[in-house]
């Protein structure tokens, strides 16, 4: 009996050494949460920084890739007409050369050199006809070396462009990254906020409490100041839609679904790159706008309507409601109806 007592004190002592051992973390101070929310904003604004240079060098980026885009357009359409007189020339000489034999012209022309009166005259006339001939050779070579630089420089040019755009996925991806850290860095703010109001909220009943008891103490009274309360939340107002334009936006999406195709920098009847297509629904004229850093700069609303921009950094359409735009995809797709991309933001003309 007495061995039981004797282990019941000892599991009790136990117990009780090991919760007084337990360890109390406090909790920080509002100054030294303060400190913590400062150094989370430099970081956040450090990242800011960067994620704005990042984005201003893949906006000029999306530039160039416009540009060469339409270069490389244009040197398809040289590269056509100047295969076209090629063709032309060169079926000019066969008939030329055809006529001669029919003719018996090439006879005559060596019958005249041969019987001409004196050796300057029959150097004169052999002349004549090769030049002829080089004149014709000199045409065909002219053409054919246009051809040849033209699809040199397209090669070239289709070449760079998907130099840049690798570069430009490049960069999106340490946009993402970049935009992903700045959200992380921005929660951990939000996070001190919430901890800085409780800490402040505890603080602040504290006080009142100490001073209700004061007052209890010397009078038995006490009053209270009723402040009126303000959440500090700025004021947001959308700014004004009209239904008609809207309308007119996305029938003008609609026009070319399926009738489009998608080249990098176009903006012409049948041809479009994204930001191409989107500036022409909005004003209905085949006009560029910018590019999707210029749709980004736009204001940004939080209840989309139909007729509205959907856009990130790499893309862009116009949102038609239940989720979905209308957008010019790619190329070997040209323009169709998909769902809004995730990240996407919506911004209005």
């Amino acid at each position: 009996m007495n061995l039981k007592r004797i282990r019941r004190m000892l599991l009790a002592t136990a117990l009780v050494c090991s919760l007084s051992v337990t360890p109390v973390l406090a909790e920080p101070t509002q100054d030294e949460l303060e400190e913590q929310k400062a150094s989370a904003q430099d970081e956040l604004g450090d990242l800011q920084e960067e994620l704005d240079e990042l984005i201003i060098r893949a906006s000029e980026l999306e530039t160039e890739l416009i540009n060469t885009g339409q270069e490389i357009t244009q040197a398809q359409e040289d590269l056509e007409v100047a295969e076209a007189k090629k063709e032309e020339q060169y079926e000019a000489m066969k008939l030329r050369i055809k006529y001669m034999y029919e003719s018996g012209s090439g006879t005559a022309t060596m019958e005249k050199v041969l019987t001409s009166g004196d050796i300057t005259d029959m150097l004169s006339q052999a002349e004549y006809s090769q030049q002829v001939h080089e004149y014709d050779r000199e045409q065909l070579q002219e053409y054919a070396d246009t051809v040849t630089e033209i699809e040199d420089l397209q090669t070239k040019l289709e070449t760079e462009l998907e130099n840049l755009k690798a570069t430009e996925a490049e960069y999106e991806a340490q946009q993402a990254t970049l935009t992903e850290t700045i959200s992380s860095k921005q929660d951990e703010i939000d996070n001190l906020d919430e901890l800085i109001q409780e800490a402040a909220r505890k603080a602040e009943e504290e006080r009142k409490a100490e001073e209700e008891a004061a007052a209890a103490e010397n009078s038995g009274n006490s009053g209270t100041d009723e402040t009126a309360g303000n959440d500090g939340s700025p004021s947001y107002s959308e700014p004004s839609y009209d239904e008609v334009t809207g309308n007119a936006i996305v029938d003008r999406a609609y026009s070319w679904l399926g009738r489009a195709e998608y080249s990098m920098g176009a903006c012409s009847p049948g041809l479009f790159d994204c930001s191409g297509f989107v500036a022409y629904c909005l004003t209905g004229q085949y006009q560029r706008l910018g590019n999707t850093y210029t749709f980004l700069s736009w204001t940004q609303v939080s209840d989309p309507q139909p007729g509205d921009v959907c856009v990130n950094a790499g893309h862009c359409g116009i949102y038609i409601g239940d989720g979905l735009m209308i957008h010019c995809a790619d190329y070997g797709i040209g323009v169709i109806i998909g769902s809004v991309q995730s990240g996407m933001i919506y911004v209005r003309y």
